[in-house]
């Protein structure tokens, strides 16, 4: 991709990688809930996602170090200034920086892939690989929990991908109002966004552990909760203490997603293999919820707020639904 230098390899190249990533997802997930008792199979799911974090946290530090400090600090407006040459010198510059981290990570991956294939993985008792498309299709979506457990999902999902990515915004705005430079606040948000993430590793570790003592669903419920009074301060707290509720926020949303994925597989038996795809499919909220909280942060005031304000309303909505989720699942065996 790099040396065409044209965009349609690189977005192959991530279509590739989301595709793979996916696959990954969808049949770890139900492997790991198979491998012990069913009553503890939700604990077994957030134990083993508490890693996933660790690995978002070192993508961070290889793209701050040795992806954006070597990129050329010209930005877009300046770049459009310079002639063909030397605006192509430049992007062929920069995208060389890419290749050793990204080829370091593949070669990481292929020796993944050589230690799982020669190692002697734990294997199912029910190893049957027939599906019946429609009749499965139409049993696992009669169950109400992995039904609503999907949709939930979706919410979470969106969630997620909007406070993570919209705090570099909030951070901005507000940094920005105090009299910073934009680069040296856009900066400063990113490092309140590698906090939200290390205190979001650090919560799934200890909710794994008070997953021992409380229902899966009501801890769903209690902390989407408390994600929902926070994303409130992050609307009407106009300050670094609204700032404060938005990296707080990732401390709830630790739990949620292997959760809903476990209670919404729970008692479904071979089943959960096929289940499991429509609860990676439900990732597709990142995607659409994004756009519309981006939208509203692009009129720049609503109703006399700072308009990155009142976009977290749409997170808002989101923790309510979980919420709901929890509540009803919360006694289900």
């Amino acid at each position: 991709a790099k040396l065409t230098g044209d965009y349609h390899p690189f977005l192959l190249a991530y279509f590739i990688m989301t595709c793979g990533l996916s696959f990954l997802e969808t049949s770890c997930n139900p492997y790991i809930l198979s491998m012990g008792t069913e009553e503890t199979a939700t604990r077994r799911l957030n134990l083993a996602q508490a890693f996933n974090p660790i690995g978002s946290l070192m993508g961070m530090y290889v793209a701050m170090n040795f992806i954006q400090n070597k990129l050329n600090p010209m930005d877009t407006a300046e770049r459009a200034q310079l002639g063909q040459a030397e605006f192509e010198a430049i992007r062929d510059s920069d995208l060389s920086v890419l290749i050793a981290p990204y080829l370091t990570v593949g070669i990481v991956i292929l020796m993944m892939f050589v230690v799982i294939m020669v190692a002697r993985m734990p294997k199912n008792a029910d190893q049957s690989h027939s599906i019946d498309f429609i009749s499965t299709l139409k049993r696992i979506f009669s169950r109400k929990r992995y039904r609503y457990g999907v949709i939930a999902q979706f919410f979470y999902v969106g969630a997620q991908i909007m406070c993570w990515t919209f705090i570099i915004q909030y951070g901005t705005r507000l940094f920005m109002a105090q009299g910073m430079e934009e680069i040296d606040a856009e900066v400063l948000s990113q490092k309140y966004n590698i906090i939200a993430m290390v205190i979001f590793c650090i919560s799934r570790f200890i909710c794994t552990f008070i997953l021992r003592y409380f229902n899966p669903g009501a801890l769903l419920a209690t902390l989407s909760v408390a994600a929902t009074i926070l994303t409130t301060g992050v609307i009407f707290i106009d300050g670094i203490y609204g700032l404060y509720c938005l990296v707080g926020v990732s401390a709830c949303m630790s739990l949620m997603f292997p959760t809903i994925y476990g209670i919404a597989l729970k008692g479904m038996g071979d089943d959960a293999k096929f289940g499991a795809a429509g609860l990676i499919m439900a990732i597709l909220g990142g995607s659409i919820l994004p756009p519309l909280q981006a939208s509203i942060i692009d009129c720049k005031t609503l109703f006399g707020m700072p308009a990155v304000n009142v976009s977290f309303l749409i997170p808002l909505l989101c923790f309510i639904v979980i919420i709901s989720y929890g509540y009803a699942v919360r006694h289900e065996k």
